[in-house]
């Protein structure tokens, strides 16, 4: 009878340690996605430079919409944000379409990562306008 007895002790031991391995598991799981979906903005600020008249313009961008400033058609496709770091990093994945030129309308003028901390990274180089990014929330 004893020896049933220690069998089921033994078995209630390991069930119970299961189950607060898993548990502590899903907790981690629950809290890093948590921290993924808030470094996700929605919205991007881009601010654009017109070299000919000198000026600047602030514009807000909300991801996957299109936004067409003077000849330049901009979206942004993603942003992330690590505030979380010592030193905080925005980046945002930026296509930006020139519509002067209606034969290659499907063809960017950029397309790729643009990282607030260091524009010169992946420069938007345009012969009138200069964009860079300036936050994501």
């Amino acid at each position: 009878m004893t020896m049933i007895l220690v069998k089921n002790i033994k078995v209630g031991k390991i069930k119970l340690s299961f189950f607060v391995l898993i548990f502590f598991f899903s907790i981690l799981l629950i809290f890093e996605t948590k921290a993924i979906e808030n470094l996700e903005g929605k919205n991007v600020d881009l601010k654009i430079l017109d070299k000919i008249s000198s000026k600047n313009e602030l514009i807000k961008l909300t991801i996957d919409e299109e936004f067409v400033y003077k000849d330049l058609a901009i979206k942004s496709m993603k942003c992330t944000n690590s505030e979380f770091d010592d030193i905080p990093e925005i980046k945002a994945y930026i296509q930006v379409r020139d519509l002067t030129k209606e034969d290659n309308n499907n063809v960017f003028v950029f397309n790729g990562w643009m990282f607030s901390s260091s524009p010169s990274i992946a420069p938007f180089d345009h012969p009138v306008y200069d964009i860079w990014l300036v936050s994501c929330y």
